[in-house]
């Protein structure tokens, strides 16, 4: 027979019980302690060999790391709609120029050309470019916000 201190005081139990309320035991401390505190293991010369980190992680010590926790880098399924939304009104924007205004736009959106190159291209001055481009964009504002 072995005894155990429960609530103060001494109870006979038998082996069998010892061993499981022991278990028991050493289960609880292994919640309790073993996974929240990092553990140092040595070599023979008291060297530390590895720090084996704590399994339980704060919520502060995540926030701290991650500044956000279960972040997701992905673009939500709003944006993308919004995105496409938008992208099809300029492009029905864009059908509804004039040849002139399109070969304009895509030379300085599109082609990437300086104002003063679509100038020579066309033929006339780079205030006229700059012009007619102000005047484009406004027709274009004008069609998306209808």
């Amino acid at each position: 027979m072995k005894q155990l201190w429960i609530n103060g005081e001494y109870i006979d139990v038998t082996d069998e019980i010892y061993t499981v309320y022991l278990k028991g035991q050493r289960k609880m401390n292994y919640f309790e302690k073993d996974l929240k505190s990092e553990r140092v293991i040595k070599d023979k010369s008291s060297d530390i060999k590895k720090i084996i980190p704590s399994r339980e992680d704060s919520l502060d010590r995540l926030l701290s790391d991650n500044k956000r926790q279960f972040s997701d880098d992905s673009e939500s399924v709003e944006s993308i709609i919004q995105t496409n939304d938008e992208i099809d009104k300029l492009h029905n924007a864009l059908n509804q120029l004039s040849a002139d205004e399109w070969a304009i736009i895509k030379m300085l959106f599109y082609d990437e050309m300086s104002e003063r190159d679509t100038a020579k291209v066309l033929g006339i001055s780079q205030v006229a470019v700059n012009k007619r481009k102000h005047r484009i964009l406004k027709k274009l504002k004008k069609i998306i916000n209808l």
